[in-house]
């Protein structure tokens, strides 16, 4: 039973002025969420499954706009998630190196290979 019809079936005889709150599989997004490109991208709102694709489209967009230092912030955790950051900037080919944050922020550096037949202006 899908939530709403739960909700409903709790008060029948009450027209829902608010819609209840969507159930754990429901997107409340019809479109794609466009985030803003900047030097750093905060991986803790992002779904665990979606990681992968995010960071891999982040990295493109950045470097496409030309920036030669990115900060990807994962968190402290126990690793999961850092090691999954790093593999996709292990095999992405513009990017140079990557290491810790300063002061174990939970955060990744990149350095990106400048190409200047993607950047955008």
């Amino acid at each position: 039973m899908k939530l709403l019809d739960f909700w409903r079936s709790l008060w029948p005889e009450k027209q829902l002025e608010v819609e209840p709150p969507l159930d754990f599989d429901d997107d409340p997004f019809d479109k794609p969420v466009v985030i803003e490109i900047t030097d750093t991208i905060d991986l803790h709102s992002i779904p665990p499954k979606q990681v992968k694709e995010v960071v891999e489209e982040y990295l493109q967009q950045a470097h496409a706009r030309g920036f030669s230092i990115v900060r990807i912030i994962h968190g402290k955790g126990v690793g999961v998630q850092r090691e999954a950051v790093r593999a996709i900037l292990n095999r992405t080919e513009f990017v140079a190196s990557f290491y810790d944050a300063p002061a174990n922020l939970g955060a990744t550096i990149a350095e990106l290979n400048p190409d200047s037949q993607t950047q955008q202006k």
